[in-house]
């Protein structure tokens, strides 16, 4: 679910002090993109706003989310809206955030 390698990789890049900042921009920015998704953004943004969080997820290590994201951002591009599955979507980012909270401090030493 979490690319544990990447993080480590993006936190040897940049330390410790810019890591925290980037997962705090990270998790505000994307956290209002979800908010948006679940409360029924405007279709002709869908394909952007999965665009985005793609994006972010693979940067910061959110594999799972990131391929879900993808999906979803191939699918509102062909105007199928309904064929997205916004629940799988969104239990994948709360449970790759749930994981990532938590393993951070293991993970990252």
């Amino acid at each position: 679910m979490i690319d544990w390698a990447r993080i480590l990789e993006l936190h040897r890049e940049i330390g410790p002090d810019d890591f925290s900042e980037v997962v705090e921009i990270f998790l505000e920015e994307v956290e209002s993109e979800i908010n948006e998704l679940r409360s029924g953004c405007d279709l002709t943004q869908m394909e952007s706003k999965f665009h985005m969080l793609k994006g972010s997820a693979l940067n910061l290590g959110f594999r799972d989310f990131a391929e879900h994201c993808q999906v979803g951002e191939k699918v509102a591009g062909l105007n199928q809206h309904s064929q997205i599955d916004m629940q799988a979507v969104l239990a994948v980012y709360d449970m790759s955030k749930s994981e990532f909270l938590a393993g951070l401090n293991q993970h990252i030493k």
